[in-house]
């Protein structure tokens, strides 16, 4: 017994802190959805002491397989795919500055300097490796890569109330044209390349992440439903379509962790159509919002679900191919 929990230690991924993305993405839309539709449920609360106790047994999980496995970490850090999925826990931290910060505006600010700094970090180290690389290929890429540079682009939501305008505005900057570049690549690979092996698919969700929370931060930091901005927001309207098509794809794969990444995406777009709602009222937003807070709400109970399951049967922490 001792043998297989040492085991399940040493392969313990840092892929799990993909899923306090996903709680948090839907604390922040419950959150949302309260404060403007005013439903009477309140349940972002409780998802958000859910998540936040989560997270903790995460780091701690995390902490004890540095502490007694480092090559394995440090093979982490140099694998091609789980590289990207490091800056997961400093996107925690500003999702969770996010989440507390009407409820607890001291602590969100402490969350949200901790997650920018540390996310700071974690971009210039994954730039240094992509930049003095020896065996990373085309194949390599996917969409988990927009995680730690266009992650950056999370950063106004909380900062802008915190009164760091110029600091969001550097982070923006650099998520948002690291965004373009690496979409470009990204379609270049899927297209031209073979497809993306079926573990990976899902990632495919991260593509509505950046241009949804683009635009959600550039409401933030304007203030104006201009041209940039509806660009932003439909566009990533567009991919949660165009990837809508393809469902049946989706649930025919076998279960991943990877497949969280279905929720954080959602998320993203089910509060930019809020955010739309805000500013130009009507039925067709209202609507699209309260459907899409359903789907995600749904989709993530799933996920949820169906890693409890494969905690159980020992399918998750185990030696991968």
């Amino acid at each position: 017994m001792t043998m297989n929990r040492t085991s399940r230690l040493a392969h313990f991924p840092i892929s799990w802190f993909a899923i306090i993305m996903g709680l948090s993405g839907l604390t922040i839309a419950w959150e949302k959805s309260e404060a403007i539709f005013r439903h009477g449920i309140s349940i972002a609360p409780y998802l958000l002491a859910l998540t936040a106790l989560f997270f903790v047994i995460l780091l701690i999980g995390y902490g004890l397989k540095l502490a007694r496995y480092r090559a394995a970490v440090i093979k982490e850090l140099s694998h091609p795919v789980k590289l990207s999925f490091f800056p997961t826990i400093s996107v925690s931290l500003i999702l969770l500055s996010i989440a507390t910060l009407h409820s607890a505006h001291a602590l969100s600010q402490v969350l949200w300097i901790a997650g920018t700094a540390l996310h700071l970090l974690f971009t210039l180290y994954v730039l240094a490796v992509w930049i003095n690389h020896e065996h990373f290929q085309i194949q390599h890429i996917n969409p988990a890569w927009f995680i730690p540079v266009v992650g950056n682009i999370l950063v106004p939501i909380a900062g802008v109330a915190h009164g760091y305008t110029e600091i969001s505005w550097f982070f923006f900057s650099v998520g948002l044209v690291f965004w373009v570049v690496l979409m470009t690549i990204i379609f270049y690979r899927v297209i031209f390349r073979q497809p993306l092996p079926g573990k990976l698919v899902p990632t495919f969700f991260i593509l509505i992440a950046p241009p949804a929370v683009g635009f959600i931060s550039y409401m933030k930091l304007t203030g104006a439903l201009d041209a940039p901005a509806r660009i932003l927001y439909y566009f990533g309207l567009f991919l949660t379509l165009l990837l809508s098509t393809q469902v049946l794809r989706f649930a025919r794969l076998r279960f991943f962790l990877s497949w969280w990444a279905y929720s954080f995406p959602l998320a993203a777009i089910t509060i930019a159509c809020m955010v739309m709602y805000q500013n130009l009222g009507g039925p067709f937003f209202r609507l699209l919002s309260l459907a899409l807070l359903t789907v995600l709400t749904t989709v993530i109970l799933l996920l949820v679900w169906r890693t409890l399951v494969a905690v159980r049967r020992h399918e998750i922490c185990v030696e991968e191919d």
